[in-house]
């Protein structure tokens, strides 16, 4: 892990992969080119330098981490050390937890194949009228 150098430039593509919030280099650029990575609140190209204390809003699929920025990387290392180029907020936190006890709650969709049978649709009905 390579701390804060004036000398080195620290592409935003780069940290998210070198942070682990993607498994590549090239997702991690497509991610910010399409504007689902923020820096400051504010869209950005996947050329951009990072700073530490820069804060970065990052969203994956359904969930959205906003991270402050610790330390600078440009290699990929172990989990526990990209863990220390960034800290969540509490509330990014607390927000993703809920999203993932609501998700847990929900119950899973049924998957037929084809149409339903007889005994299907009864099972459907009776979900619909919330006969659980």
């Amino acid at each position: 892990m390579n701390t804060s150098d004036d000398t080195e430039k620290h592409r935003i593509d780069k940290w998210l992969w070198a942070a682990r919030f993607f498994k590549t280099r090239s997702l991690a650029s497509d991610a910010v080119e399409c504007g689902k990575v923020l820096v400051n609140e504010v869209r950005v190209k996947p050329a951009k330098a990072v700073a530490v204390g820069d804060r970065l809003d990052i969203r994956i699929g359904q969930v959205q981490f906003v991270v402050d920025v610790l330390a600078l990387s440009n290699k990929r290392g172990s989990a526990p050390d990209a863990q220390k180029l960034y800290r969540e907020t509490d509330e990014s936190r607390h927000r993703r937890e809920t999203i993932a006890a609501q998700n847990k709650a929900l119950p899973l969709p049924f998957h037929f194949k084809g149409r339903p049978t007889k005994r299907d649709r009864r099972e459907i009905e009776r979900l619909k009228k919330g006969g659980g």
